[in-house]
């Protein structure tokens, strides 16, 4: 962190006058001009190699307000991910996996951003992950918890427990897309002092269930449930197949998503996936086409190689309507060589993620607002949007890379212990619920296959980039996003832009104004003073 920015551009005050002339206010105020006016800088003043030579991050920056003319609710977060991708929510989960699979991608989507499944799985698994988004339709359980006929009530009741939830399928050999047996719920199993009885004697049968055909909208489904009376409804094929579930409370929920990020034709959802560079991930990239995946992320800590350059060229030849997303890389010659190669998006950052190591294990890497600023000023020129990749901790950090050139902001920790991630909760000595999160250049998740983004697949010592730890349960993504969102937006409006692309035709006429923030402003712009406080992040 540059503490000493505002006393370096101090230190060339004589000399910047002389090369770029501010005027002294005039006496009359009726006289004074629109430049006599103009506080802070502009962002080519503040990144330009001739006033200072540090790199900044987010915390070193501020933007100044400007007028206020709407309210919050005209702000439009509408963005763009990659050439032919738009959304409305400009966050991105993190291919990372302790961030992202499908129960991720699919609320990323709903609340109008988008998921990158992560890499560190099989092939098929990833690619199953894939199809399980692209299968979604809100309102419907596409993977339920299935039972065997087999299973006892006393195996039940601890797996409703764990669970939280009291009713379930049962199909024959208890896994999803077998043949539908019957239902068990709560007033099956009431009253029942035989906890080894097994299901198949109190469960309902299919014969006494309402069920309906493959292929029901959701409109109908919830008319039929209101008809029967009942708490969930089967969807099955014409085999009897079980291929989804409907629940009352569900339909209860607001299970419409206006902003959510869908094919203009389909309505299917939007995901991504994150793919490595070795000969081998051409087979993963044929696998994630043909589970339809809409855009793909190559995952490399230093995109610029000549691998990533190859995979870029192949993916376009071979998939032309699948977008590239290719990264990572933080200066303006690199942003080149992928653009060039056929990228169609950036994704900007090396070194800086709250888990990464890189900068201090390698000594490589670049300040995060000055790497998003150069890089989206060159890429702006081709019409390529960036991700802004790390160092996001608030909905002020992701303001700041917007307007710094940002098409969305990609984020990992912020994320991280929302029910929707990987992994299961656990509680600390202290009674807090955590859940795990790791790098994926810890050693962890080197182990488990995520070396290739760092080029160490074949490395007999594996040096990590990264680390492992816990972070704070964050409640659902689906709380969660709408705070996020709410706080842009409350950003954009001080700032006085009423869109992002007007955001950013601000930052490039340099009518969007910054100031360095020294140490102790830093400290000041932050809650002190307090004996101790709460913070509490939103209230739903």
């Amino acid at each position: 962190m540059a503490t000493n920015g505002s006393a370096a551009m101090n230190g060339k005050d004589a000399k910047d006058r002389s090369r770029s002339p501010r005027k002294e206010l005039k006496k009359d105020p009726s006289k004074l001009t629109e430049e006599d006016l103009k506080d802070g800088f502009s962002a080519q003043e503040i990144f330009s190699s001739a006033i200072t030579k540090s790199g900044y991050t987010y915390d070193d920056l501020i933007c100044l307000p400007g007028h206020i003319n709407f309210g919050v609710h005209d702000v439009n977060l509408t963005t763009r991910f990659s050439r032919k991708i738009t959304l409305k929510t400009p966050i991105v989960s993190s291919p990372m996996d302790t961030v992202t699979e499908s129960n991720m991608a699919i609320a990323m989507a709903l609340e109008g951003g988008l998921g990158v499944i992560h890499t560190n799985l099989s092939i098929e698994a990833q690619a199953n992950e894939v199809a399980r988004v692209k299968k979604f339709k809100a309102g419907f359980i596409i993977d339920p918890v299935c039972v065997p006929p087999t299973m006892t009530l006393e195996e039940l009741d601890q797996l409703k427990s764990k669970l939280g939830f009291t009713g379930f399928p049962v199909t024959e050999n208890g896994q999803m897309g077998r043949p539908l047996l019957g239902l068990v719920t709560k007033r099956d199993t009431d009253f029942i002092t035989d906890r080894k009885t097994r299901l198949s004697a109190i469960m309902t049968p299919l014969s006494q269930l309402v069920t309906e055909k493959e292929g029901i909208d959701l409109k109908q489904a919830n008319e039929t449930l209101q008809k029967s009376k009942k708490g969930k409804l089967p969807i099955i094929t014409n085999t009897n197949l079980l291929v989804a579930l409907v629940a009352r409370t569900d339909i209860k929920k607001n299970v419409e998503f206006p902003n959510a990020t869908k094919h203009p034709v389909n309505k299917e959802l939007l995901v991504a996936a994150a793919i490595g560079t070795r000969p081998a991930d051409r087979e993963r990239v044929r696998a994630l086409a043909a589970a339809r995946v809409d855009a793909i992320i190559i995952d490399s800590s230093q995109g610029d190689s000549v691998f990533q350059h190859e995979m870029i060229k192949w993916i376009k030849k071979e998939f032309p309507e699948i977008q590239v997303v290719a990264g990572n890389v933080v200066t303006k010659q690199q942003a080149k060589h992928l653009i060039e190669c056929g990228a169609d998006a950036l994704r900007v950052g090396m070194g800086i993620g709250s888990i990464c190591t890189t900068q201090e294990v390698c000594a490589c890497g670049r300040a995060q607002a000055s790497a998003v600023y150069n890089v989206a000023k060159l890429a702006n020129l081709y019409g390529v949007p960036i991700l802004a990749d790390g160092g996001i901790s608030s909905p002020g950090h992701i303001v700041k890379a917007l307007s710094l050139g940002a098409g969305a902001a990609m984020c990992g920790s912020l994320l991280a212990g929302t029910s929707e991630t990987p992994g299961e909760y656990f509680y600390s000595e202290e009674g807090k619920r955590l859940k795990r999160y790791r790098g994926m250049g810890s050693i962890d998740a080197m182990k488990k296959g995520s070396d290739d983004r760092y080029f160490g697949t074949t490395s007999a010592i594996k040096v990590a980039q990264g680390v492992s730890g816990t972070v704070q349960d964050k409640g659902s993504i689906h709380r969660y996003i709408p705070y996020l969102t709410q706080g842009i937006r409350h950003g954009m409006q001080d700032i006085g832009a009423k869109s992002v692309s007007e955001l950013q035709d601000m930052l490039q006429q340099g009518h969007l104004r910054f100031e360095l923030r020294s140490a102790a402003a830093q400290r000041e712009g932050g809650v002190h003073g307090l004996h101790s406080f709460e913070r509490k992040l939103f209230d739903a």
